[in-house]
């Protein structure tokens, strides 16, 4: 096998291009056969096979610099930097990273787990390179629809404008993770299908070649000649527009083809844009014929296609879906707005019972924020469903057009707390703190599927401005379902074991963790109390004073940041009420980056389980128990 002979790049400029072939049906063979067993993002990977071996072919990484957007399309270029051999690790706790990842590789120059930062990370380094004199390339791949990302269109600009020597590859499979949409889409879709535009483009290109060299003149009348034909077959040439020199459509699996192109755009001294059409699941019947369902798949049976999931009680992202249709049917305001993820947000059944009010605004978390504030200026209910990693891109517009109008949005934030195989990059740990501290706002997290239920009814019942839940990447508890969701009263915790030795403050899934550090204790007699901290903000501030009163000591339990999070809220209250007393100590994700592996796997990694609790609450027992001083 040729793929046995490839430990890094170099290995590949030996090779004929019918061996470069051959060599991509063994790549796909390969990454069908392992993620299989892994999981990992199977369908964006069997389309690149042909492109990543252009890429390495012709140029000389790490020398020359690629830049994928986004990481989760980099599995062949890590298979050809040598990191095959570990495939088997892939997106496993202290394994292959299921991105690009710096410390694995000098092949890895740029990390991202999310979409849009390909162009300005490229021309960032573009400028670098100038300025310190050297002559690398610089190559960003990008998808068409992490093209449709704001930041993106704002580096294309800037490119436009610089016309600093780099490589932009348009990675157009007509897809994101879900079918993309807009405007830009819509306009891709027409260069990829004009075949007028491409005869003409090729009949003038050889018509343009044989002309001698005779002066500025008639070159430049050929080169208006050429534009004018491509404004009169193609409406816009829009990447033209942005100062980019354009080839294209090319296919993204004719190795001959693609090694031409990009041989063309090195020569350009300026920068240039290679639109490249790939097939996402390229090799495998069934991510070709369902690439939305392969994009980031669980272990599965090659044969068949058959996942394997483990059965069991629903996601909360399936309970919130489920809410949502239930309460729409009640409530004709309530619109959904999601940013390029209404399967990962649990909104297709959602989207094909009120297609009118089921609005996908693509990878634009700042646009759908924004226009969600508008929505709900003029009366409707517009429900945000986002990932917290994902939320963290609209804070401006969160803070600023939202929170401060004081609007009736509702955020949805799945993935909250650790997200397993997926890694530091979408880790969601990180939205209380800059959630917690801006006015007006509500937060909340739910203990099981049925307070997530009532906690969507809250949401939906409350006018008095914006208001969110938080719900993590697991499945429920199993729990009986009320068939009429009450709503909570707003800042109101519940105790749900009574005890008077010391107080555990959990929120979310950290509730379990709480209710097994109490069994423990129960057994060496001590009686624990546990809370449900659901309201995150506004805090229940008369059972803080209450165990002020009590001089209970208390731990407050997160699957969250511990710096500025429920914990720090907790410490503030007492600061601001003057109760000098008090004895809280936190456990919650301390400040690190948390990488890759199972939930279970992070909650060991960083202290939240039963035994640690149960040891940190030991450990404060032997202080005298107090009254502490200020107002109850």
């Amino acid at each position: 096998m040729l793929l046995e002979q490839i430990d890094g790049p170099k290995d590949l400029k030996a090779l004929s291009i019918p061996q470069l072939e051959e060599l991509a049906e063994e790549i796909r063979g390969f990454l069908i056969e392992k993620l299989s067993a892994t999981g990992g993002h199977l369908a964006p990977n069997l389309g690149v096979v042909e492109l990543t071996l252009a890429m390495h072919y012709l140029f000389d990484s790490p020398t020359d610099k690629f830049i994928f957007d986004v990481g989760h399309q980099s599995y062949v270029h890590k298979m050809l930097t040598g990191r095959m051999g570990q495939f088997d690790t892939l997106r496993k706790y202290k394994g292959l990273c299921g991105f690009v990842k710096r410390s694995e590789s000098e092949h890895d120059v740029w990390e991202a787990g999310h979409s849009s930062t390909s162009l300005s990370a490229a021309m960032g380094m573009a400028l670098a390179r100038d300025l310190k004199g050297e002559h690398n390339e610089v190559v960003a791949v990008i998808g068409d629809g992490a093209l449709t990302g704001g930041m993106a269109l704002e580096a294309l600009n800037h490119i436009g404008h610089e016309k600093k020597k780099l490589i932009v590859i348009l990675n157009d499979n007509e897809m994101s993770i879900a079918p993309n949409v807009g405007a830009l889409h819509h306009y891709l879709g027409k260069i990829r299908t004009d075949r007028h535009y491409q005869k003409a483009k090729e009949e003038l290109n050889q018509l343009l070649n044989k002309i001698p060299a005779i002066g500025g003149k008639l070159a430049k009348t050929a080169e208006r000649l050429k534009d004018s034909i491509k404004y009169l077959l193609v409406n816009g040439i829009l990447f033209e527009q942005f100062g980019l020199t354009y080839f294209g459509p090319v296919d993204g699996h004719d190795l001959s083809q693609l090694l031409d192109v990009m041989e063309q755009a090195k020569n350009v001294n300026g920068p240039v844009l290679i639109h490249v059409i790939t097939v996402k699941g390229k090799g495998y019947s069934p991510a070709e014929a369902d690439s939305f369902k392969w994009h980031g798949i669980t272990p599965y049976k090659i044969e068949s296609g058959q996942v394997l999931k483990a059965v069991g009680p629903p996601m909360y992202t399936q309970v919130f879906g489920d809410s949502l249709i239930e309460l729409a049917a009640q409530d004709e305001r309530i619109v959904a707005v999601t940013p390029a993820m209404p399967g990962g947000s649990g909104l297709l059944d959602f989207a094909a019972k009120y297609p009118n009010r089921m609005i996908d605004v693509g990878i634009a978390e700042q646009h759908a924020a924004t226009m969600c504030a508008a929505l709900a200026l003029e009366g409707m209910k517009p429900v945000f469903a986002v990932y917290s990693t994902f939320l963290q891109r609209a804070y401006d517009q969160v803070v600023h057009d939202i929170c401060r109008q004081n609007l009736n949005v509702v955020f949805a934030i799945d993935r909250a707390g650790f997200v397993g195989p997926d890694g530091e990059t979408h880790q969601g740990v990180y939205d209380i703190p800059f959630l917690r501290h801006i006015p007006n706002l509500v937060l909340m997290m739910p203990k099981d599927e049925n307070e997530m239920r009532r906690m969507m009814k809250t949401a939906i019942d409350y006018n008095d401005g914006p208001i969110a839940i938080r719900y993590p990447r697991i499945n429920g508890l199993g729990v009986e379902i009320e068939q009429e969701p009450l709503p909570i009263p707003i800042g109101t915790w519940e105790t749900v074991r009574e005890g008077d030795s010391a107080a555990i403050l959990a929120i979310g899934p950290m509730l379990q963790v709480a209710k097994e550090a109490a069994e423990q204790l129960k057994r060496e007699g001590l009686n624990i109390r546990v809370i449900n901290a659901r309201f995150i903000k506004p805090l229940d501030e008369s059972m803080l004073h209450q165990l002020a009163q009590e001089g209970i000591n208390m731990i407050v339990l997160e699957e969250g940041s511990e710096l500025g999070g429920l914990g720090s809220a907790v410490l503030e209250f007492y600061s601001l009420h003057n109760v000098k007393n008090a004895s809280v100590r936190i456990i919650g994700v301390p400040d690190v980056f948390v990488e890759h592996g199972t939930i279970e796997e992070q909650r060991q990694e960083t202290g939240l389980t039963a035994d640690r609790v149960a040891g940190e609450l030991k450990a404060m027992m032997p202080r005298a128990r107090k009254r502490v001083n200020g107002p109850a």
